[in-house]
Order: C-alpha cells, then structure tokens, then sequence
C-alpha cells in the first residue's frame, strides 16, 4: 500500500476508522508499507503492557500530558523514562517497552511505527477486546510479543 494524497482532519481516523485498544483510544492518521501513525487518548490509569515489536521501530510524540515509559522489563528491573509535552520517546525494535500514564490526567499523543506491517491489522482485530489471553494471542499473530507478567 502506498500514501495517499490528501489530509487526515483532526477529528478523523483514516476511513472514519478509531479503536479502543487496552481503554485507549486510537484514530488512524497515516498508514503505508512504510509507516503507520495513530493519534491516541490515553486515560489516566490506562496503560500498554510490557511487549516487544521484532519487526518495527516504533515512536511516541507527546502533545498533552505525561506518560512513563518503562525498558528492559525483559531483562530483569525495567528502566521508568518519563515523557511530557514536546518529548518524544523512541522505541527500536526488539527492546521491551511498557507505556504507563500515572500521571492522575489524561494524554494525548501521536504513535508511529515503521515499518508497518502488520499492526493496523492487529488493532482492527483487538477493537474492544478486553480479555488479556485474547490480547496476548492476537498479538503475537501480529508481530507482537506482549511480556508474561512478572513472577509474585
């Protein structure tokens, strides 16, 4: 697939699409074999469980509000890296990364991916799932790989 000429309106997904993925919400802004960008809401006390992408570099742009962004939780104690306004939080693939908004106050911010893959494919199919063995499923057919949680 390639990019389209034209504008994503703010208020718009790509094709009126939006999902709720783990009580976010995400609206699709740009998707090509190349990259795939998403506007997300991320409620207060929602947060991404530790995975890792394999297959793709990934990015957060921080517009409103602060997420914490854990590394390593493949490897024994993650790193905590808070991110606010402006910052923008990189993400290579193949490093395990968990994103947490413990911040009391919803964020807004725009995801990307590069390259695509499968992931727009994955969120279609995760709309709504609240099951974690689901989640986890669904993703590993996607290319991604979500961390068991870590021992009692």
């Amino acid at each position: 697939m390639t990019t389209t000429i034209g504008i994503t309106a703010a208020s718009d997904g790509i094709n009126g699409a939006s999902w709720n993925v783990v009580g976010q919400t995400y609206t699709p802004k740009l998707l090509s074999d190349n990259a795939f960008t998403w506007h997300a809401d991320v409620p207060a006390d929602t947060f991404v469980p530790p995975h890792i992408h394999p297959t793709q570099d990934e990015w957060i742009y921080l517009l409103e509000g602060n997420l914490d962004v854990e590394f390593g939780h493949d490897k024994g104690a993650p790193s905590v890296h808070q991110a606010g306004p402006g910052d923008t939080v990189r993400m290579p693939m193949g490093v395990a990364h968990g994103i947490f908004n413990r911040s009391g106050k919803s964020a807004k911010c725009i995801f990307g991916v590069a390259p695509s893959r499968k992931l727009y494919d994955l969120f279609v199919a995760l709309d709504g799932v609240t099951d974690p063995a689901e989640l986890v499923r669904l993703s590993a057919l996607h290319e991604v790989d979500f961390l068991p949680p870590p021992e009692a």
